[in-house]
């Protein structure tokens, strides 16, 4: 009988496990029980390992504002919700600097990679860019060009890029607001990995 106490669980009894170690051993039948697994797996999963990404920094350190960047986060959606967005747009505000810490300057490319599949072309061309979108608001920080925007302007997504920034960014920072719980935006994360993903390419 074959010693499975290393092995990670599974997510459920009745499945298998490909027991090799090499990629290069896996059969066709191999692929096909993890193609099937996966397919299972990815709705059920996906939603909760990104939530518990963003939980996780709860309770940080700040580097010197006054909210860290889970309360940033969590005002940014609630501050979407207050206003009545639609749901995706919530849950963007939600997860646009989820990757700011782990990827500060690439931050905006992360999200965009993060739900670009799940989410519309005016919010995946916004988080790519909404970094830059930020520095108009920045006239202090003098290694940034506050005018960096204007070679997007004309763009069908320029103006919710800067709506975005301005109402549900660089306003986020405030540690007297009274955030929404996480919880209250669950329902709305799985509900957007729930959609049939589709491809994205850089050039999108």
């Amino acid at each position: 009988m074959t010693d499975r106490s290393h092995y990670s669980p599974l997510l459920r009894p009745d499945w298998g496990y490909v027991e090799k170690v090499s990629l290069e051993e896996f059969t066709p039948a191999d692929w096909d029980l993890l193609d099937r697994q996966r397919a299972l797996y990815y709705p059920e999963q996906q939603a909760r390992q990104v939530l518990r990404l963003l939980e996780g920094s709860k309770d940080d350190p700040t580097f010197g504002y006054m909210v860290n960047n889970y309360r940033h986060c969590l005002q940014s959606a609630t501050m979407a919700l207050r206003d009545g967005l639609p749901e995706e747009d919530v849950v963007v505000c939600l997860l646009h600097d989820v990757g700011f810490i782990a990827c500060p300057d690439m931050h905006g490319a992360f999200a965009a990679a993060l739900l670009g599949a799940y989410v519309s072309d005016r919010n995946y061309w916004m988080l790519h860019r909404h970094a830059v979108f930020q520095n108009v608001h920045s006239p202090g920080l003098a290694r940034v060009d506050p005018h960096g925007r204007e070679r997007w302007r004309g763009h069908p997504h320029f103006e919710w890029a800067a709506t975005f920034v301005d109402r549900y960014d660089q306003a986020a920072a405030d540690p007297h607001y009274e955030c929404a719980p996480l919880a209250a935006f669950e329902p709305m994360v799985q509900r957007l990995f729930a959609r049939t993903p589709r491809p994205r390419y850089p050039e999108d």
